[in-house]
Order: C-alpha cells, then structure tokens, then sequence
C-alpha cells in the first residue's frame, strides 16, 4: 500500500498543474484505488464559474471513467498561486458528495499542508448525515 506521504506528494505535483486564474488557489488531488492505482486531479476553473471542476472530482471521475469504483484514501493539498499553503485544504461540499457515491464513512481524507504537516479526517466525519444510494433501496 502506497504511504500517505506518497500519496500527498502526488497531491502536491498535481497541483502544480491547476488552472486557477481566477481564485489564485491551487488544489491537487491524489486518490488512491483497492487496487494501488493512482488517478491524479488539479482544479480547473472557468469563467462562468459554474462549469469549474475540483481536483477531487477530477480524480474521481477520472478513475470511475477508467472502471475503477473502489477506493482506500484520498490526499488533498491546497495554495495560492502565489506561495505555500497556509491551511489544510479540505474537500468542498460538493466533492463530498461525490466522494460518498464510491467510498464508506470511514474512506480516509488527507488533507496537507505539506509532506510533515496533515491530518487524516474520515469521510463520514466531513460528511455527516450524507445522502447517498441507499436511500433509493
């Protein structure tokens, strides 16, 4: 199993890659499948704002379009455009939600300042009374 500071380095380089031109904040995702594999997401932003997607949901879509629908832990990094991060950058409502589709209250969401500095929160934590596909059974 990869370590989280593996994990929060993809994280990190992912979000070398974000097109932030209009909050100025950078995110990388790094979310890693049962199975080892790592599917990598940055944010990319948009004019309109609306059609903006999370590095989050961008990881995740990624490995669902690839077939891969289970998980075991997700790193999240976040900064400005300009400097180093200053906060542990948790997933938006949104990217919980979705994050809830595939993976357990107890999915593990890393969320860093740096490769020394993060907490680890379950999903279920962020998350708390989330709606998800059982409520359609």
């Amino acid at each position: 199993m990869l370590e989280e500071k593996e994990l929060i380095r993809l994280a990190m380089q992912a979000a070398e890659k974000a097109y932030a031109p209009y909050s100025g904040f950078c995110v990388g995702a790094a979310l890693l499948a049962k199975d080892g594999q790592v599917f990598t997401g940055c944010n990319i932003e948009n004019a309109a704002f609306s059609p903006t997607c999370c590095a989050e949901r961008v990881a995740v879509f990624k490995a669902v379009s690839q077939g891969v629908r289970e998980f075991a832990a997700l790193a999240v990094f976040g900064r400005p455009l300009e400097g180093k991060a200053r906060n542990f950058t948790a997933p938006c409502g949104v990217c919980r939600q979705v994050l809830q589709e595939f993976c357990s209250p107890e999915f593990p969401v890393i969320m860093a300042k740096n490769e020394r500095e993060y907490r680890t929160v379950p999903l279920g934590e962020l998350l708390p009374h989330g709606f998800g596909g059982d409520f359609f059974k």
